[in-house]
């Protein structure tokens, strides 16, 4: 073995040492190479996440940039008035490129900038007419404070174009200003219109009326009575069509204050009870025990509509009756009108209600009208949140029922008590269809125990066979036999009360029911009121009970008042003059409304005697009836004057007209036709107080 030197072995250890050095260098290097290898790796990956991101987000900010350009929205904010963003579309309105929009101060050219609304969160919304290149454009501007930045914001405003809307909201605004225009216009007319017709029709009702008070032979008076009947048909047309115009261009006002329902219903069947029975029909109410004594709505409304109703029913009953039932149900005010006439065919039950529909549409005309009637009535019904139905009766006819959600009056007192004639036992002798059974309902309330006779034959079997009667009431029209022979039936089997039923015709015709044995009599249609009036023990020996006094029956032979009539129409000023001097009065007559006035200063000055009355036509050259008004209602405070009551007499008779007619000094106003029993009202009432309190008799 071969021995080195010393240093040799030296060497190769420091050679074995480096080495190893090496080695462990070598290996840490390659062991950080791997690890940045490995983190350039996931670096690697990172970037071409971030770069797909990125790539995702310009692809994304695109498609949005497309679909806002595409929608046309206009998008740009400001900060401190200087653009930082501008879209296309914004940058257009200045003819310019967004890059060249932004730094801009520049701002749109306003033209028109309607009031700002407040949104939500605390976004405004302000709607602009804005100059362009391309001339003005209506912008709708959303403004929101965006944030950009920690603490710092900016203005945004997104607008979108609303040109077209603009200008359907102006042709809709123009159309509707015309619609007030032609409604105006409208109104105008049918004033105009309704004057003009009202007026000749009142001098040939009103003349007719004077021409019946001469002497006349029997020839002649068929001829006056054809008149007036022929110039209430054409009333009856006229009112229906100007009704129906005045609702149609919306000039319907509904009030609302407590009115009688009780006394409503009596008044519409009284009115309408010559006209039934005139046909030779029977017309009566019956007021439910449940109606409350005051309810809160539109009587005039609910008079129209009932009148229409029980009008129409009786002018296609040609025998039997009209009935008319009124109660309050469920809340409501119902009231049911049945007829005895020939119904309603059933494929036109879902018509009758429509403009121009007649009850028959066979080639003749059994039945004038204009076919508005019921379409009237059904658009006021609606009007007032209520509705009217049609069906037919069972026993044949038709039948009408009106529902309106009418509430009772609170401050009203309870309605009062019906008699307690209990033990009681009254017989009544009727045929008629409704009228029979409506008295019976009325008696029952008292407690009485009805008995009913639908011929002569019937009433004198139960007269002989109950000894236990207190009462009978017989209908003129019983059939069957006499009534006077039943009088005296009913007097033999010991009936203290003998009361016999009858329309006013009937009663001129019949002559003194007390020479025929009645004990007394009811005039039909006969009130519930009357009735228990009439059979009250405690009154029957007053005997027998008529119709209540009013001022116009009540009327002195001579009224004694000095009128004046101011009137430019010949015609009706000799039908006012002539009709005021029937009734007692001195009737002067003013041609025009200067005239007018001279005649009152003349009087109030000592010159002439003073004036009781002033009747005013509201239309007159020179003044009309308004401006006389004013003067002599100036005048009279100016004076200290005493007031002198004035009243409208006019062919205008929407509300608004008689509004305006108080408004302008006015106590009262008559409508043309002039109604003589109207003026013979006011004329006994006030020669009875002598002052203007008489309007409120």
């Amino acid at each position: 073995m071969i021995e080195l030197p010393s240093f040799l072995v030296l060497l190769s250890g420091a050679a074995v040492a480096m080495a190893i050095a090496c080695a462990v260098v070598a290996i840490r290097l390659l062991r950080e190479r791997r690890e940045v290898t490995q983190q350039a790796r996931v670096l690697t990956a990172d970037v071409e996440k971030l770069s797909d991101r990125l790539w995702e987000l310009a692809d994304s900010e695109e498609r949005y940039r497309s679909l806002i350009e595409a929608q046309g929205d206009l998008i740009v904010r400001r900060s401190e008035g200087r653009i930082i963003y501008a879209n296309a579309a914004y940058a257009a309105l200045f003819g310019k490129s967004e890059a060249e929009a932004v730094g801009s101060v520049e701002q749109p050219r306003v033209r028109i900038a309607r009031p700002v609304q407040a949104l939500p969160g605390g976004a405004r919304v302000v709607d602009e007419c804005i100059e362009t290149q391309e001339g003005e454009r209506w912008l709708s501007w959303v403004e929101t404070i965006v944030p950009v930045a920690a603490g710092q914001t900016v203005l945004q405003r997104v607008g979108r174009e609303i040109s077209g809307r603009i200008a359907t909201e102006t042709a809709l605004e123009e159309a509707r200003s015309r619609a007030e225009e032609a409604s105006a216009a409208k109104s105008r007319f049918l004033a105009t219109v309704s004057h003009e017709f009202r007026t000749p029709l009142n001098g040939i009702l009103g003349m007719a009326d004077l021409l019946g008070d001469t002497r006349l032979d029997p020839e002649q008076s068929t001829y006056v009575k054809a008149l007036r009947s022929s110039g209430e048909a054409l009333l009856g047309l006229v009112d229906d069509i100007l009704d129906f115009a005045k609702v149609e261009a919306g000039k319907l006002e509904l009030a609302r204050a407590p009115f009688d329902p009780l006394g409503l219903i009596e008044d519409v069947t009284e009115l309408m009870a010559p006209r039934a029975q005139a046909k030779g029909i029977e017309i009566s109410a019956l007021l439910g025990p449940d109606l409350p004594g005051r309810l809160v709505g539109d009587a005039e409304r609910l008079r129209q509509i009932l009148l229409n109703l029980v009008g129409n029913a009786v002018k296609f009953t040609q025998a039997g009756g009209v009935g008319i039932e009124a109660d309050s149900a469920a809340g409501a005010f119902v009231v049911t009108i049945a007829d005895t006439g020939p119904g309603i065919p059933a494929e036109r039950l879902a018509s009758i209600f429509e403009e121009f529909e007649q009850g028959e549409m066979s080639g003749h005309r059994d039945h004038v009208g204009t076919g508005l009637g019921l379409a009237i009535a059904r658009r006021l019904a609606r009007a007032m949140g209520g509705e009217i139905e049609a069906s037919n009766r069972e026993d044949g006819g038709a039948l009408f029922r009106l529902t309106l959600p009418l509430q009772a009056d609170a401050g009203a007192g309870a309605s009062p008590a019906s008699p307690d004639w209990q033990g009681r036992r009254i017989l009544v002798a009727s045929s008629a269809p409704f009228s029979a059974a409506h008295i019976a309902a009325c008696l029952e309330r008292t407690g009485t125990q009805v008995l009913h006779a639908g011929d002569h034959a019937q009433a004198l079997a139960l007269l002989a066979a109950d000894s236990r009667l207190s009462a009978v009431l017989v209908d003129r029209n019983l059939p069957g036999g006499e009534v006077e022979a039943l009088a005296a039936a009913a007097r033999g089997a010991g009936v203290a009360d003998i009361v016999i039923m009858l329309a006013p015709a009937e009663r001129r015709s019949f002559g003194s029911p007390y020479a025929a044995g009645f004990t007394g009599f009811l005039v039909k249609p006969v009130r519930a009121r009357s009735l228990q009036v009439r059979l009250d023990p405690v009154g029957r020996s007053q005997g027998a009970v008529a119709a209540p006094a009013t001022a116009a029956s009540a009327l002195p032979p001579d009224a004694g008042l000095r009128v004046l009539v101011a009137e430019d129409n010949e015609i009706n000023a000799l039908l006012l003059t002539r009709t005021l001097e029937r009734f007692g009065c001195s009737a002067v007559w003013a041609r025009d409304g200067g005239e007018a006035v001279r005649l009152i200063e003349e009087a109030r000055s000592g010159k002439a005697h003073s004036f009781d009355l002033a009747l005013l036509d509201v239309r007159m050259p020179v003044l009309d009836g308004l401006a006389v008004a004013r003067r002599i209602r100036s005048a009279e405070k100016a004076l200290g004057s005493d007031r002198l009551p004035i009243v409208a007499v006019t062919a205008n008779t929407a509300e608004d007209d008689r509004r305006e007619a108080l408004a302008a000094g006015m106590d009262d106003c008559l409508a043309k036709p002039l109604s003589r029993e109207q003026l013979r009202g006011l004329i006994g009432r006030l020669s009875q107080s002598r002052t203007v309190e008489f309007l409120s008799a």
